[in-house]
């Protein structure tokens, strides 16, 4: 009687693999567009430049299917979350409607969270903050934020034992002012 050896499990395909150029020239692409805030265009003179020929709607299409990808390969790589927290919103427009967009970063400048909602009150400050921190795990020592009259009570409730600074920036205008 024969014995049957097991099968080897198939290799993993790359995501990359089955595209025309090498996957050095697509995340190359890609990371210029993602890291420099270049235009398609522009990641495509570059390329040329270097003796591959490769269209901007290309270059395109590979950012719009490899940008995850690429962001969760770079996750492993980033900073521990720091417990010391600057804070923001801005008004902007998301889908013609305009939004509040809160977004919370530490002292090494990465992005922890960022929460939009239609309205700018202690309730959305509140979800935020929550997220923020059931996202982390970290409670931090400190937030800075601007002076909102909203983020005291939220940081008392949430976050007793932060220091709340409500640090304002020294424009000269006001410096002579003063002085």
């Amino acid at each position: 009687m024969r014995t049957r050896r097991p099968r080897p499990a198939p290799a993993t395909r790359s995501a990359l693999a089955g595209f025309r150029f090498p996957p050095d020239v697509i995340v190359l692409a890609v990371r210029w567009y993602l890291r420099f805030g270049l235009s398609y265009r522009d990641v495509e003179e570059l390329l040329t430049e270097r003796g591959v020929e490769v269209d901007h709607v290309t270059i395109y299409r590979w950012v719009q299917r490899f940008t995850l990808l690429l962001a969760d390969a770079a996750r492993p790589c980033r900073h521990a979350v720091g417990d010391r927290w600057q804070v923001d919103e801005t008004y902007v427009k998301v889908a013609g409607r305009c939004r509040y967009v809160y977004r919370a970063m530490d002292q090494f400048g990465q992005v922890m969270d960022v929460f939009v909602s239609p309205r700018r009150h202690a309730g959305a400050a509140r979800r935020f903050f929550r997220r923020a921190i059931d996202t982390t795990n970290i409670t931090p020592v400190e937030v800075t934020t601007d002076q909102a009259r909203l983020y005291p009570a939220v940081l008392e409730e949430l976050l007793p034992a932060a220091w709340h600074r409500t640090d304002t920036p020294t424009t000269a205008s006001s410096a002579t002012m003063v002085g």
